[in-house]
């Protein structure tokens, strides 16, 4: 009998033809790789609880049940496999210190934290890859005043950086969001520098220069596309790191403030109770690390995928 897998591999094979596009290659590549289909099963279905959130939820998040249901507060989780305490008949997680159904906070925290990856990286790259771009580009002291300033961010740890800001900005989820940003920028500049200082003295570029094209239209339209490659895999694992940074500044009280459903805050909130009901800080800490290791594992097979040594 074939393994479920390997029927899945040989009909991959099958729907897409070697040799067809780079990205078709590298999506049968990554296909081809056991670490990438853990990490793609992982964020399919955390995917899938962030879409779906309000119908899987049971509650609403930010209700306080108080006068609502005969409940007290940390009242452990309702696994029907073992049975269900008969003050918690319908919290599959229970409850927490603020008498919130635990269950639904984990749903919408899952929507909470795509969104803080998502949008911190995009924003990360967008400004890293124009400054990396140009520096590599066009040199001289252009390049040197961009290093520079990347450079000086770099200067800094960049938790404590980000806490800084966020200290200078506020406290609060978006200008802790931008603070992610604010120091992961040089990560992204550097790797797309480095990508533009190789490309840029490849034939086909020196033969547009040689009939006259305009220097922008040769980096944006044939050097930075062949740049992506290693952004494509940063990218993937920033996102990663960007969803553990906006937990640890909310776990510090500088991210998102309560009520709002976010993994590292609702750890913060019942830090104390780790012995006394380890529920509540056991379930936010296992879904930032399946999380995390998600991102982490799609972004090793990319990486693998990627390599032209290891394409065939």
């Amino acid at each position: 009998m074939i393994a479920p897998r390997k029927l899945l591999r040989e009909k991959f094979d099958q729907a897409l033809p070697r040799g067809s596009s780079l990205w078709v290659d590298v999506l049968r590549n990554l296909v081809h790789r056991r670490s990438a289909i853990v990490g793609m099963a992982i964020l399919t279905v955390l995917v899938l609880v962030a879409i779906f959130a309000p119908v899987i939820a049971t509650h609403d998040p930010k209700q306080v049940l108080i006068g609502i249901e005969d409940v007290k507060r940390r009242t452990p989780p309702c696994i029907h496999l073992l049975g269900c305490p008969p003050e918690n008949p319908q919290h599959l997680l229970g409850v927490d210190g603020n008498v919130r159904d635990f269950f639904s906070r984990m749903i919408f925290g899952s929507r909470l934290s795509l969104q803080i990856g998502l949008t911190t990286v995009t924003f990360a790259v967008i400004v890293g890859t124009l400054m990396g771009s140009v520096a590599g580009y066009m040199g001289g002291w252009v390049d040197n005043v961009l290093m520079r300033i990347l450079d000086v961010i770099l200067a800094f740890p960049y938790l404590l950086l980000a806490i800084a800001i966020v200290s200078v900005l506020g406290p609060g989820l978006i200008n802790a969001l931008l603070a992610i940003g604010i120091v992961t920028i040089p990560v992204y500049g550097r790797v797309v520098r480095s990508s533009v200082l190789s490309i840029k003295q490849m034939d086909f570029v020196m033969a547009d220069r040689s009939i006259g094209v305009p220097s922008m239209r040769i980096l944006f339209r044939r050097i930075l596309p062949n740049a992506l490659t290693p952004l494509i895999v940063q990218a993937t694992l920033g996102i990663a790191v960007a969803i553990l940074d906006a937990a640890a500044l909310s776990f510090l009280g500088l991210g998102a403030q309560p009520p709002t459903p976010e993994w590292g805050l609702m750890l913060s909130e019942e830090r104390n109770q780790v012995f006394s009901a380890p529920f509540l800080v056991f379930f936010p800490g296992i879904a930032i690390m399946i999380t995390v290791l998600g991102f982490n594992l799609l972004g090793d097979g990319l990486r693998d995928a990627l390599d032209p040594r290891l394409r065939h």
